[in-house]
């Protein structure tokens, strides 16, 4: 049950009645991974520690740097040097000491990466690298998790919801295959700190849609973003048959 201080604490999305005391319940019974805790994953692990997912996986090798500050807005300046998971412990436990966290400071191989997928009911992909995120796409697929998948670069943003549970939802590696020799990451091509801010909101927002069962999850659906001219554009996703990754999956 939810205790005065939750009901108090989260009271205003338990008016929503797409919410109510069972969608909180759902949530704080709810357990999700964040794979990388830097533009994207810091909105999104301050908002589902703010909700009340009960416990939250935050995972992510690197070192707070001066140059993250500009729009990893979980660390602050007198995090310069330590871990990004330390940084974040202290910060989402400031905000809401009623969640578990659970830390993963080192790079996550095949095997300690397919456990902590196994570990959660949900996965937010907030990494900066194709190779990462094909990694974090064969766990869920081999565990039958939904990941939350986004990515800002520049001025451009994008965001998906794959699920394996559901048999015409396609996965990460339908959608981009193999990717690119050539790909770029923030620190090469330069990203606008908003743009993250709001990617990494939305994927929080498909998370809680997701855990607490309510609304229309971004599955079979690529949001694209704009942000020079402000502008949204969606695009249907179609289950690759032949895919690599999921292709067998139900036959």
């Amino acid at each position: 049950m939810l205790s005065d201080q939750e009901l108090l604490r989260y009271s205003r999305q338990i008016l929503l009645a797409q919410v109510d005391i069972d969608g909180q319940l759902k949530l704080k019974g709810s357990r999700a991974l964040i794979v990388g805790l830097g533009g994207l994953g810091s909105p999104v692990a301050l908002y589902l520690a703010a909700a009340g997912v009960g416990e939250l996986h935050l995972a992510d090798f690197d070192t707070v740097d001066l140059t993250n500050l500009q729009r990893q807005v979980m660390h602050d300046t007198s995090s310069i040097g330590m871990s990004k998971v330390d940084s974040a412990l202290a910060r989402l436990q400031a905000i809401n000491p009623e969640i578990a966290l659970v830390a993963h400071r080192t790079v996550l191989d095949e095997d300690s990466l397919a456990e902590a997928v196994r570990a959660v009911d949900l996965v937010l992909d907030c990494s900066d690298n194709f190779g990462t995120r094909e990694a974090v796409n064969r766990a869920c697929v081999a565990a039958g998790k939904p990941l939350v998948s986004g990515a800002a670069i520049r001025l451009e943003g994008q965001l998906s919801v794959f699920d394996p549970r559901q048999p015409h939802s396609p996965c990460y590696h339908c959608l981009y295959g193999h990717g690119s020799d050539a790909e770029l990451t923030c620190s090469e091509a330069g990203v606008i700190g908003p743009l993250v801010g709001l990617v990494g909101s939305l994927q929080a927002l498909e998370a809680l849609k997701m855990l607490a069962g309510f609304g229309e999850p971004l599955i079979g659906r690529l949001l694209l973003i704009d942000a020079l001219g402000s502008r949204f554009r969606e695009l249907r996703v179609k289950r690759d048959p032949g895919c690599a990754v999921c292709g067998d999956r139900h036959g």
